[in-house]
């Protein structure tokens, strides 16, 4: 069997074995804090939310530490497109998801703000040990801000059945289990793609914008549109927003800091302008739509992300991909 067959396999089964421990780990983890005593408050902000970027946070860990921060970067920039243009886009294509009024208040202010930081590091194609530093620095008054807005609105932060009811040691077990496939899935997968790229003669940063990006936003993909298909998907867009957040601050930030990479100049002007642009889209069809439904005397206040632009986050993300190729 060739090197290049091996590689895809790598990846597949890389893949398989992040969506499976990254599950296993948030949820051992949630439960050790909770057996603890540790409120839901706490747990929801901290491991469930940095849970869902777990693949990420340990993929680019393995990649930076492989001389791959271009990788690690691309999945940063690429999960996030991913998460709008594909994750919210197709969710909202199946169901109209609410807008939360928190929403304009916190979470997207905050987004553009963490967005504008990562347009900053990036304009230079460097990402320098100060930078990364500065931006891994920023969850500290992140998570500040959030808990102190969310302790009047607890149930905003994580449903009951997100914290498993299990017995210390069971918990610790799956945490062990967990966090050792997660990190073993991630190196299967970083080789796999570095072997993938150098065979297509592609740059680490176009695989990790691409192949990885999607690859660790499936899971996040299948969460939403079963909630919207069941009808409870209330959180589903605050959570995408949430772990976009994360994926610049907790991702983006750590090639720098373990081994700064130097990047192709694409990276700003090309994947960053991108990422930027569907994320403004995004922000700005929220906040008119809640403003122009909360001024109509018949909608009651009440405000949606509804399949228009649904169609139009996924054509954004469709036209990307044909810049990125062409």
């Amino acid at each position: 069997m060739s090197e290049l067959w091996l590689a895809w396999i790598a990846i597949l089964v890389g893949f398989g074995g992040l969506i499976w421990s990254a599950d296993r780990f948030v949820g051992g983890s949630a439960a050790i804090a909770s057996n603890f005593g540790v409120s839901r408050l706490i747990i929801g902000l901290t491991i469930v939310s940095l849970g869902t970027s777990a693949p990420e946070i340990v993929v680019s860990i393995n990649a930076a530490l492989d001389g791959s921060g271009e990788l690690a970067i691309g999945n940063a920039l690429g999960s996030n497109l991913a998460n709008i243009g594909m994750v919210l886009a197709i969710t909202a294509l199946i169901a109209p998801m609410p807008i939360q009024k928190h929403l304009l208040t916190q979470e997207i202010p905050i987004l553009l703000l963490v967005t504008v930081a990562a347009g900053i590091v990036l304009y230079d194609a460097t990402l320098s040990p100060l930078e990364g530093y500065l931006l891994l620095g920023g969850l500290i008054p992140l998570l500040y801000i959030m808990t102190r807005s969310k302790k009047d609105h607890p149930e905003e932060v994580v449903d009951e059945d997100e914290i498993p009811n299990m017995k210390t040691g069971i918990a610790f077990f799956w945490f062990v289990v967990g966090l050792g496939v997660l990190i073993a899935s991630s190196d299967l997968l970083v080789w796999g793609a570095q072997i993938v790229a150098t065979d297509f003669g592609v740059s680490p940063l176009i695989i990790g914008l691409t192949v990885v990006a999607i690859g660790t936003s499936l899971p996040e993909l299948a969460a939403s549109v079963m909630s919207a298909i069941k009808g409870h998907h209330d959180m589903a867009l605050g959570n995408i927003i949430g772990s976009n957040i994360f994926n610049i601050l907790a991702v983006m930030s750590l090639p720098g800091i373990i081994h700064p990479p130097v990047m192709e100049t694409d990276v700003f002007s090309r994947d960053f302008m991108a990422m930027g642009g569907i994320t403004l889209l995004l922000a700005a069809a929220i906040i008119i739509d809640y403003k122009v439904r909360n001024r109509h005397p018949n909608s009651q206040g009440v405000a949606y992300l509804g399949r228009r632009i649904g169609t139009l986050l996924l054509a954004g993300y469709i036209l990307y991909f044909y810049v990125l190729f062409r």
